[in-house]
């Protein structure tokens, strides 16, 4: 099949760049068993990786203190590996 040949856990082995994965729960959009997918290769691979994980929200997190949450963790996240030494 087409569609198959360029399905995304193909390149799985491929990767190398830290990931950050943020889901929600009830993001029906992305089933976040996906995301915890992405996640546990990434970890199996010895990539960094982070699992932030909103049980509460959709494919938009809406609650205000999960919103300070993710701020704080993204930006958290860019800083551990963008800023230079």
């Amino acid at each position: 099949m087409k569609s198959y040949a360029g399905s995304p856990h193909k390149f799985v082995k491929n990767w190398d760049t830290p990931i950050m994965i943020i889901h929600g729960e009830h993001d029906y959009r992305i089933p976040y068993t996906q995301g915890m997918a992405a996640f546990n290769s990434a970890q199996m691979l010895g990539i960094p990786s982070k699992l932030l994980f909103f049980p509460s929200e959709t494919h938009w997190v809406l609650k205000p203190q999960n919103g300070i949450l993710w701020q704080r963790e993204f930006k958290g996240w860019l800083d551990q590996w963008l800023k230079k030494e």
